[in-house]
């Protein structure tokens, strides 16, 4: 996996090309480019693998308050304030609150479903960027992740053609937000930040790229969009990352029926 520091010394992740052994796709001049790059900077973890060699509310919603008010401090990561959702579009939250809460809502659960296995295969992966994503953006982006995640990747992370496992492999892509805040709001956009645990490789019997964690912050840039917030671009560095624990290894065949066996969330500030 390749990263680059920038002038803010924010690691971030370098985007997968669509041919084997290289690390970033055939520039492109147009301006959508820093619109669309932004989920294939999820696919941190995987690359990591490719490249190994083997509610109810709340009496005082703040809604408004500026980046550096003195009332803003870490919200409880329970969820709390307003109700996350009204529905769902597909496995995906929507209807989010139109107020900071319901911005960091939706980035939360937004990371869940461009950090899952569905973003491996093409159709999958085009209905979830069109349904969290601006309608402005989502061609061009459907278009570069389509080219990123080429037979060539696939092949690299373990997975066919197709971006399905092997037979009698389970493969694992699931992000897990720890907590979420908002660096700054509008009304109408919203930049919010995610920090990450992660989980990808493949699991089960005889897998050369077993199933490892990451941790990792993402975040996004929203716009309210047709009555709900829509990502408009994305970005993610690594960390914060805690020590590791004195925790004992699954075997694969573990980790297999434990992913199978317990879902996911929807998640709300």
């Amino acid at each position: 996996m390749s990263f680059g520091d920038d002038h803010d010394g924010q690691t971030r992740t370098r985007l997968p090309d669509a041919a084997p052994g290289t690390t970033r796709p055939p520039a492109r001049s147009s301006r959508s480019l820093v619109a669309v790059i932004g989920v294939v900077v999820l696919l941190v973890a995987a690359i990591a693998l490719a490249n190994r060699g083997d509610g109810t509310p709340s009496d005082a919603p703040h809604q408004g308050a500026g980046p550096n008010s003195p009332s803003r401090s870490a919200a409880p990561t329970a969820a709390t304030g307003v109700p996350p959702v009204t529905g769902k579009n597909g496995q995906i939250p929507t209807g989010f609150a139109h107020d900071e809460q319901g911005a960091q809502s939706a980035a939360a659960n937004y990371a869940v479903a461009l950090g899952s296995v569905d973003m491996f295969q093409p159709g999958p992966r085009e209905a979830l960027v069109r349904a969290t994503h601006d309608p402005a953006v989502a061609d061009a982006l459907v278009k570069s992740l389509n080219d990123s995640y080429s037979a060539g990747f696939l092949s690299n992370v373990g997975l066919q053609p197709d971006g399905t496992a092997p037979n009698g492999l389970t493969f694992v892509s699931r992000t897990i937000p720890v907590g979420t805040k908002v660096k700054d709001y509008t009304g109408n956009t919203a930049t919010a930040e995610v920090w990450c645990t992660g989980l990808v490789g493949l699991a089960g019997e005889g897998s050369t790229k077993p199933v490892t964690s990451t941790w990792f912050t993402i975040t996004e840039k929203l716009k309210w969009v047709g009555g709900d917030w829509k990502v408009v671009s994305s970005e993610q560095a690594e960390g914060p990352t805690p020590v590791n624990g004195d925790n004992r290894a699954s075997v694969a065949d573990d980790i297999a029926r434990a992913v199978e066996g317990y879902g996911g969330f929807t998640y709300a500030r």
